[in-house]
């Protein structure tokens, strides 16, 4: 594949990588977290590619991503920590791409799930990154968060880092298999919300009919 003819943001990666090499990897994850528009489901097979072209060691594409990983995610939890729930949330409201309900959404399966939801989250696409907000919020201690943030982007990172690295010049496979993917979770992860916020109104309904 003649990757002078890749724009967007593969593009964008790819330039990173040639320059920067591991590295560059690592610093797109980063602001994938960051920008969550940013989709991993392409940095990271692209990653992968990469290595199977020998311009970066496949372990190496491993490490970095993780890293870039985790420390998104801890500029967002600092975020979260810093601001609290409202400003974060107004700031979120001005930016571009980025949804409030996204945000209430992770907030609410945080609430739902405790500190598991940081492990977990860190596979489900969007979720991936708001996650650490309200984690910041609630101020989770912040070595169990790392770890759990470290180890859940492990394991995304290397199944697509792998099957990018497997495809070669048809890892864009992937992001079409991951868009269906997301769709699925996204679905499943919004049913349990909308079934999250309907018992918690029930039960404010049960309290406020109760004999006193």
């Amino acid at each position: 594949m003649d990757t002078t003819t890749v724009d967007g943001v593969a593009g964008w990666a790819i330039g990173l990588m040639e320059n920067l090499g591991a590295p560059g990897a690592g610093l797109a994850i980063a602001l994938e977290n960051l920008f969550p528009p940013l989709p991993s489901e392409v940095i990271l097979p692209l990653a992968g590619f990469t290595a199977s072209r020998g311009d970066m060691g496949l372990l190496d594409a491993l490490l970095w991503t993780t890293l870039g990983s985790v420390i998104g995610a801890l500029a967002l939890y600092a975020v979260g920590a810093m601001l609290g729930r409202d400003r974060t949330v107004a700031i979120a409201g001005r930016l571009p791409l980025v949804k409030v309900s996204d945000i209430e959404k992770a907030e609410a399966w945080f609430a739902k799930h405790g500190t598991k939801t940081v492990f977990f989250g860190r596979m489900i696409p969007i979720f991936r990154s708001l996650i650490s907000v309200p984690a910041g919020v609630e101020r989770m201690p912040i070595l169990g968060f790392t770890a759990l943030t470290a180890l859940g982007s492990l394991i995304w990172n290397t199944i697509f880092v792998l099957a990018g690295y497997q495809l070669g010049e048809q890892w864009s496979l992937v992001e079409s298999y991951a868009g269906i993917l997301s769709k699925i979770v996204l679905g499943a992860v919004g049913l349990a919300v909308v079934t999250f916020v309907a018992v918690r109104i029930a039960e404010r309904r049960k309290g406020r009919h109760a004999p006193r």
